[in-house]
Formats: C-alpha cells, structure tokens, sequence
C-alpha cells in the first residue's frame, strides 16, 4: 500500500511513501538521455528526456516505481490490486508493457497535457519483465506543475482522470476516492461552531477539533482522505529546505510503523521508504524507515548525456545527530 502527492510552493514537488513488508533493494536511479530503452513492442527509445526516481534494478533495466523527468512531469505507480486489468497487443495501438509504462511517459512528455495525447494510443499489455516478475497490478499519478491525472487500466479500458486533489493511494478506483471525500466536507482546520444543537452548552475543549472525524486507520480509502486534507490546507514557506521539509511532513502523516499492520504472524507492512523530489530542480530526497535524516541526490550533478544507468542504494540506519 502505499500514497503519491504533489505539492507546490515555489517549486513543484512529487513524490510518495512505499509500504510494503518487503524491500527489494531499491537504488536512488538517473537515467540519462542517451541510455537506450528496449521496449518489447515500440522498438527503442535511443535518446529521451532524463528521469530520477526509486528503481529496481535488473538486467541493467530501471523497474522504476516513481520517477520525475527533467521537464518536471512526475509518475508515480500504485497497488491497484483486484482492479487492474492488462490486456494483450492490439494492432494498431501503442502496445506498452506495465513495468515499460514510466520511462514510455516520462521519456517523451515534458507535461501532462502531452501524456494525454500520448494515452490516447495506448493499451497497457500484460507482458511481464520475465517470469519471475509477474506484471504487478498498479494504477498510477501523473502530474506536473499545471494538473495532475489518474490512469487506470481496467477490464472496461484504459481510463484517464483529472486529479484535482493530487493526491493517489491504493482501492478502490479513483472515482470512488474522490466521492468519499464528501463525508468530509465538514471537517475545518478552524475552531469548529456548535452546529449540533443551539439550546446545548457545547463548546471545544481542545485545538483541531475542527478536524474530529478525519479518518486515523492505515486503510487506502483513509490515507487518501488524510493526506488530500494535510495538503490541501498545508502551509509553507518557499524556500527549499522549507519546502521540502513540509513535503515529509505531510507524507508523514500517513506513514506506517512496524506492527500497526500485520499481513502474516510476525510480518508487518511499514513505510519502507518516503520520497520526494523538486521537479523544477531534479533533487530527489528521500527518508527510509529506519533512516529519518533526509537524503538529498541532484540528477543535474551527474552526466545526463550519458548511455549508463546512475545508481545509489538507499541508506539505510537511523543517523543520530549527538548535540552535547
């Protein structure tokens, strides 16, 4: 399970937490322009927009998880399980494999408006990387500074959402997300009024009342509800470290600490790692759970007009900074 966002300040921010109960060594990945993507069905993309992102590595091939490209356009992939469905190739279509859908976007869209266009062509298949490595079910968050959309693969087609919130987790489908937050309309971030009965004497007691009735549990459909109202009414300054700092914070408030979430006696789903990245700049930050200190690597600090692969392993160890 897991929770993409945007966020804006001065910059434009993306960028997601990954819970799991597993890790699979993921590394810190830059593609550069001139690494040549195989794709099983549209031939090879030789020269493309540079990306970062969290990637597992294999055969020399970024599995990437999330990434953002140099033209600032961000993609993030989710469980969608139960619901994503992947057909096979069809002539006459963009045939793209799941594990092939962010580098084909990223690759060639410097905004989301050319993602559309590129979506209309385009049937997501079921081919998988190798037999090992079945095609996960996902749906995923495109978004760059203007908008942000929702794609979803599913037994009735390819659907394409607008995505005002910004916001993306896990079940069930995005309409349905978006239809939940309803419940909470009511919810404020201000010292909330009696609107329960007149003739009683009710008054808050506590700060963030106002907010009673925003949902706690780790569920997809409360996380979603609790990071678009965190962000929503998020407030930060501009500066970087500002910026990013409210980025994790924001994040933090739907990660998932080891033994809140049993998923087999003795086996717990945590936020293994919480990542974000300034698409304007190409910084990508990132926290795993046992690392709190915020981890910083610039994409435009390597060679982008390379043809190899650019990998950091995520640091792992909690670093404790010892004041006296």
């Amino acid at each position: 399970m897991c929770t993409a966002v945007t966020y804006q300040t001065k910059d434009f921010y993306f960028g997601r937490t990954l819970d799991n109960d597993d890790t699979y060594g993921e590394h810190v990945t830059i593609t550069p322009r001139n690494y040549g993507f195989h794709f099983r069905y549209m031939g090879e993309l030789r020269r493309h927009f540079a990306m970062i992102g969290t990637a597992h590595l294999m055969e020399d091939y970024p599995l990437y998880y999330e990434a953002v490209n140099e033209k600032g356009v961000g993609m993030a992939g989710l469980n969608f399980v139960g619901n994503a469905h992947y057909g096979k190739p069809a002539p006459g279509r963009d045939n793209v494999a799941s594990f092939e859908f962010i580098p084909w976007i990223l690759g060639q869209c410097a905004s989301v408006q050319e993602a559309r266009t590129l979506l209309k062509r385009l049937d997501l298949v079921d081919t998988a990387f190798c037999p090992e490595l079945p095609p996960a079910q996902l749906h995923w968050l495109i978004a760059d500074r203007r908008e942000a959309i929702t794609v979803e693969a599913v037994e009735a087609g390819l659907k394409i959402y607008d995505n005002p919130a910004g916001i993306l987790t896990n079940n069930p489908s995005f309409p349905e997300q978006m239809f939940g937050l309803n419940q909470y309309m009511a919810l404020t971030t201000m010292e909330p009024e009696n609107s329960f009965c007149q003739s009683l004497p009710l008054h808050c007691f506590s700060r963030g009342m106002g907010a009673i009735g925003l949902p706690g549990d780790l569920s997809s459909t409360s996380r979603f509800a609790r990071a678009a109202f965190v962000k929503m009414n998020s407030v930060s300054k501009a500066t970087e470290n500002e910026s990013v700092s409210q980025f994790f914070h924001i994040l933090g408030a739907v990660s998932q600490q080891r033994g809140c979430c049993q998923v087999e006696p003795g086996k717990y789903e945590i936020t293994a790692y919480t990542c974000c990245c300034n698409g304007d700049q190409g910084i990508f930050y990132y926290t795993t759970y046992e690392n709190h200190q915020i981890t910083a690597v610039d994409m435009n600090r390597e060679n982008l007009e390379g043809i190899g692969l650019i990998s950091y392993p995520m640091l792992q160890g909690e670093q404790i900074r010892w004041q006296n």
